[in-house]
């Protein structure tokens, strides 16, 4: 996973630092097709403030990151968050990267690390009230998944730095550690090696501007299924390693949930996005 530092919960915390091979600046790159319009930075990982394609000014804001770089450590297989407390800082980058400003946000929409690895923040403002003060207008949420040769631009604002290529494939079944992701998108390489801190980013197509999926994880060792080296299983349960790869979920899931009012309801019909665990 692309995190920069994280904590991890477990019988014994500890910081745990990803970085990937430092390849690159930190400066920003300009790319054909995107720029830093609508992209945050976290304390760990890089965001996007995004907006379905219903909203209206008047909707609290939401942003998009990985379920991953949530700032209460890795989310449990299984485990989902929804409306749950959050003040997390974020800051708005301009379209040049410099910094905008920051925003807060007030609580957790939905959060999981299964099927997808996905965080949607609601903040404290409204889109028109961040148009106002910050001149930050968000990106939309595509309504589907991209196709396989589509261009694409993941967008770091953790480091200011675009990445460019396309799509390679959509892989069935990718398997990291105790984490499985359905329907991951591939980068085609050169362009799109992404390191430590791109976490979060938003993939961007670079013909429409919308946002087709969140860039989370990359095989850095050639390892098999570990942390850091997710491996792809296809349809007839085939499992390959391929060093090197970088890798992106599914956010289009996100619309087959949302009413008629632009909240979400994980029991509404054709709903794709992962349940609450009852309770027994």
């Amino acid at each position: 996973m692309k995190l920069f530092r994280t904590l991890l919960a477990g019988t014994t915390a500890a910081t745990v630092t990803f970085f990937g091979s430092l390849l690159g600046t930190s400066s920003a790159q300009a790319a054909p097709g995107a720029d830093f319009t609508g992209i945050a930075a976290l304390s760990n990982c890089s965001a996007s403030l995004v907006r379905y394609a219903e909203s209206v000014d008047t909707d609290k804001a939401l942003v998009l990151t990985n379920g991953h770089c949530y700032e209460g450590g890795f989310l449990q297989p299984g485990q989902v968050l929804v409306n749950k407390t959050s003040t997390r800082s974020i800051t708005l980058l301009k379209p040049d990267s410099s910094s905008a400003g920051t925003i807060r946000a007030e609580k957790i929409l939905f959060g999981t690390m299964t099927k997808t690895d996905m965080i949607v923040y609601q903040v404290s403002e409204t889109y028109g009230a961040i148009k106002s003060r910050l001149n930050v207008t968000p990106l939309t949420l595509a309504k589907q998944g991209p196709a396989d040769g589509a261009g694409m631009a993941v967008v770091s604002g953790y480091w200011k730095r675009i990445y460019t290529c396309s799509v390679q494939a959509t892989i069935p079944q990718l398997r990291e550690g105790d984490w499985t992701w359905q329907n991951s998108i591939k980068y085609q390489q050169p362009g799109c090696e992404t390191i430590g801190g791109t976490s979060g980013s938003p993939v961007v197509s670079t013909s429409t501007g919308e946002v087709i999926g969140v860039n989370n994880t990359g095989n850095e060792d050639g390892e098999r299924c570990t942390l850091n080296n997710p491996c792809e299983v296809d349809a007839d349960g085939n499992v390959t390693v391929d060093q090197g790869a970088a890798y992106g979920q599914q956010t289009w899931w996100l619309y087959t949930c949302l009413t008629a009012n632009r909240t979400l309801d994980l029991n509404k019909s054709g709903c794709e996005l992962p349940k609450l665990a009852r309770r027994r």
